[in-house]
């Protein structure tokens, strides 16, 4: 069986101010002709459909356009909600959509209830695991702690007890929307740290064929049988190395995996750019980079005059400037940003307890603070999806 493997579309989302629902309707175009053209069997998505919980009603129409044209082809798809989804939302008609072919899974409870396809060999179950909100799903599976690794190693028992009950060499694949340790993340994901851990380990998922994530936008192989598809589209300047790519899967009879990158359109590069305003102005290596989507962080010692006028005379998309006197770390004139870039809130909030106190939190008092930070992060998402 051959299956395409995507995730995290993220329709509705802007890059910077750009706004890229011309983009994402091309990808869509893009997907539907890669699935007629390279005799694909089943679609799979593995989450983060929309960018927010209430998404635009032109991202709306355009998941309702792919749902028709997917639906048009007479292959298969399987879809979960992810951590930026609003699940009850996007599982509105599943069962109506359904008989369209199109399989929408965003109830935890049915985990363990796969859409079941078949080929020359026999069956496929596909389990939809949609993202796992530890807080949120905890008195459904029963753990005593709400965490990542609990809830779905909870989940794929669930899996692996249907899958005992079927035929024998029936194959399987499970999509989830999860961190698993050994991924790469970028800028663009929503940080879903619980108790100060936000990945699980890839053995979670032992004992099926293929594992297709989604959440980080970076495509990847944890492993042979467990895979990022990756987003189809850059959404932050952290992805300017990435290669936009779908997984095109083949599931073997023995349920063996081989898989082939497909590129995906990407309507202009990235490139970040670092150095003074003259040099960037006169670097003739830079000229490649003269239509590309630009993030430019200047060293100039004093700010220079117009610096985003001048620059978008040679780089016309520039789309973030920054600022970043080359100073030594302690200077005090070095940006509290600076200070704090790659600092989690967490360590944050402690370096901030340490400098009133002298001393920073003991254990007991660092449990607080990721606990106070887990029932913020929790209420905000309910509150998302209330509305």
């Amino acid at each position: 069986m051959r299956l395409l493997h995507t995730s995290d579309w993220h329709l509705g989302r802007a890059f910077h101010r750009v706004n890229m629902l011309g983009a994402q309707a091309e990808f869509i175009g893009h997907l539907v002709s890669t699935v007629r053209e390279r005799g694909v069997d089943a679609v799979v998505v593995s989450g983060d459909v929309y960018d927010r919980a209430v998404p635009p009603l032109a991202a709306i129409e355009l998941f309702d356009e792919a749902l028709h044209r997917l639906a048009d082809l007479g292959v298969p798809t399987v879809m979960i909600s992810g951590n930026h989804d609003s699940a009850r939302r996007l599982g509105v008609g599943a069962g109506l959509i359904g008989r369209a072919g199109i399989h929408l899974r965003t109830e935890p409870a049915a985990c363990g209830t796969p859409v079941v396809l078949a080929d020359d060999f026999g069956d496929v179950a596909f389990y939809g695991l949609p993202y796992l909100e530890p807080a949120l799903v905890k008195a459904e599976f029963k753990v005593a702690k709400a965490r990542h690794q609990t809830v779905l190693a909870a989940a794929m028992e669930r899996v692996r007890a249907d899958l005992a009950t079927r035929a024998r060499g029936t194959r399987s694949v499970v999509l989830a929307h999860a961190f698993v340790s050994g991924g790469e993340a970028s800028d663009s994901e929503r940080d879903i740290t619980v108790g100060g851990v936000a990945a699980v380990p890839a053995g979670v998922f032992d004992g099926v064929d293929y594992v297709a994530l989604g959440h980080l936008h970076g495509c990847q192989a944890i492993t042979e049988r467990v895979r990022y598809s990756g987003s189809p589209l850059p959404y932050s300047f952290s992805e300017a190395v990435h290669r936009k790519t779908m997984w095109l899967v083949d599931l073997d009879a023995d349920g063996s995996v081989t898989a082939e990158r497909v590129d995906c359109p990407v309507p202009r590069a990235l490139a970040r750019l670092r150095g003074t305003l003259d040099d960037l102005l006169a670097d003739p290596e830079l000229t490649r980079h003269e239509e590309a989507w630009i993030e430019a962080t200047l060293t100039d010692a004093v700010r220079p005059a117009d610096p985003m006028a001048r620059l978008t005379e040679r780089f016309p998309h520039t789309l973030s400037l920054a600022f970043d006197p080359e100073r030594a770390p302690d200077d005090p004139a070095v940006s509290y940003a600076r200070r704090l870039a790659g600092r989690s809130d967490q360590e944050i909030a402690e370096d901030f307890v340490a400098h009133v106190r002298g001393a920073g939190p003991d254990p007991r008092e660092r449990g607080v603070l990721r606990d106070a930070f887990d029932a913020v992060r929790v209420d905000e998402t309910l509150r998302e999806v209330a509305r």
